[in-house]
């Protein structure tokens, strides 16, 4: 079973006692009562699996499971009461592995996460690269959707291709864009955030932009 689990639903009495279940099984469940709770959180897009409800405050479960599929691999879970005929639709077409209507017993949650573990445990092909063309200031997404860049977007770029794939530290990100140590940390993640809305516009492909915990 993987390490670790995100599960962001707004019933406290489901929710503490799912968690407190797989907890005991050995998985490092963590729970968010809102869609916001979740991304606000340190490292929302590094868990291993996530399971989610469809009606949450902040941002709904579909925007959620889209924004997820944008950052993360993870396998995803959609356990809702929804009573909309479309809801497994919906959400299959967004990119959950599985969809369970409530109400739901715990065996069978814990038995659809293990089954989505071993459905997702091969790894897929290797996927179409990215590519940048600094001639033309476009980067290129695996299906060839052209993202316009701009001089501060290349740079950045050009800061994570040296890096050979490596994390690169905020320190040395705001060093290539010619800003201070002092100066306001905010910029910079002002820039990374336009970057990657930029890409995320532009297609369905996982970002290639991803953040690690207290890094950029």
């Amino acid at each position: 079973m993987r390490r670790t689990l995100a599960l962001v639903d707004d019933d406290p009495a489901f929710s503490e006692y799912l968690t407190q279940y797989l907890c005991d099984r050995g998985i490092a469940a963590r729970w968010f009562a809102d869609s916001d709770d979740l991304l606000c959180s340190e490292g929302p897009f590094d868990y291993d699996f996530y399971v989610l409800d469809l009606m949450l405050p902040g941002i709904d479960g579909l925007s959620l499971l889209r924004l997820l599929r944008k950052r993360s691999h993870a396998g995803v879970l959609v356990v809702s009461g929804m009573a909309a005929a479309t809801a497994f639709d919906q959400v299959i077409v967004a990119g959950a592995e599985m969809h369970l209507a409530k109400p739901v017993s715990f065996e069978h949650v814990l038995l659809a996460i293990g089954r989505v573990y071993r459905r997702s445990a091969t790894p897929p092909p290797a996927a179409v690269p990215w590519r940048q063309d600094a001639a033309r200031a476009l980067l290129l997404s695996p299906e060839g959707a052209p993202i316009d860049l701009s001089p501060t977007n290349l740079r950045v770029l050009a800061c994570l291709l040296d890096a050979g794939g490596n994390t690169v530290s905020r320190e040395t990100l705001a060093a290539r864009l010619g800003r201070a140590p002092d100066d306001d940390p905010n910029l910079l993640n002002a820039t990374i955030y336009r970057l990657r809305r930029r890409i995320e516009r532009a297609t369905q492909a996982l970002s290639p932009l991803q953040a690690r915990s207290r890094r950029a």
